[in-house]
């Protein structure tokens, strides 16, 4: 499954999109209505290591599929976006992995 560079941003794009989520839906309200900040700081961790990842990931992939501009400023804003991930995976990076006939 992680044998092309497509296939990683994908993946890496998946965890990403989860853990944004997670953030925003779980470790917030538990630290600003329960009052327990240690969520925060974990999936908060995580997923800024998997933030970076994300746009190290899409290098590659930008570079083998000779990505224009709009494209790559598209990927980058998916990555700030709650389920841009997702919805970037879904309406580009889905159709450059299915091969053309």
């Amino acid at each position: 499954m992680l044998a092309t560079s497509l296939s990683r941003l994908r993946l890496v794009g998946l965890l990403e999109g989860v853990s944004y989520l997670l953030l925003l839906g779980v470790a917030m309200p538990l630290k600003y209505v329960l009052g327990e900040p240690l969520a925060v700081r974990y999936v908060g961790m995580a997923h800024g290591i998997l933030f970076v990842l994300y746009l190290l990931a899409m290098v590659p992939v930008a570079l083998d599929f000779r990505w224009s501009l709009k494209t790559v400023a598209l990927g980058v804003l998916a990555s700030i976006l709650p389920a841009g991930p997702f919805v970037f995976d879904a309406k580009v990076l889905k159709k450059m992995a299915t091969p053309r006939a």
